[in-house]
């Protein structure tokens, strides 16, 4: 009941629910937070109420999933501020060494990479396998992001 409060996005349930004593850090059977599948699903509200009650924004899930990189894959771009807010790591990565900004490329998301590079993204970062965040969109067929990083990598560059 809870975690289908986090992923519907029930403020005033959750809010009952932290106030009977429930942890905000409370993770599921895959080990999302309440506070990844409230960001996840794009529930600001809910995500500002679990960050102002303690939830911790760079809790990775069994897979190593942060839920910046949740709300970079989803687009949420309001929900990657306030857990930039809140002291998510722009940088930080899984297990795979994917950033935040490779997934926003990697989705063509590209309000996503400006505003994570305005935020201090390494736009040289690699995953484990090598690739950086251009090198991630080309592989997902990503163009116009591809085509952003190309343009921000030339102009850094010269």
């Amino acid at each position: 009941m809870v975690f289908q409060a986090a992923r519907g996005g029930d403020a005033v349930a959750m809010a009952d629910f932290l106030d009977k004593g429930l942890p905000p850090n409370l993770r599921n059977e895959k080990g999302d937070s309440l506070l990844m599948l409230a960001s996840y699903h794009g529930h600001v509200e809910l995500t500002e109420l679990l960050l102002k009650r303690g939830a911790d924004p760079s809790l990775v899930n069994d897979r190593g999933q942060t839920p910046l990189a949740g709300a970079a894959f989803k687009g949420e771009a309001e929900i990657a501020r306030l857990l930039l807010d809140h002291g998510a790591a722009i940088n930080g990565s899984g297990p795979d060494g994917r950033t935040p900004l490779m997934m926003a490329a990697m989705f063509n998301r590209t309000e996503m990479v400006d505003y994570f590079l305005e935020r201090g993204a390494d736009l040289n970062a690699r995953a484990a396998d090598g690739v950086d965040a251009l090198g991630a969109a080309k592989a997902m067929g990503a163009q116009e992001t591809a085509a952003q990083l190309e343009r921000l990598m030339a102009t850094k560059a010269g």
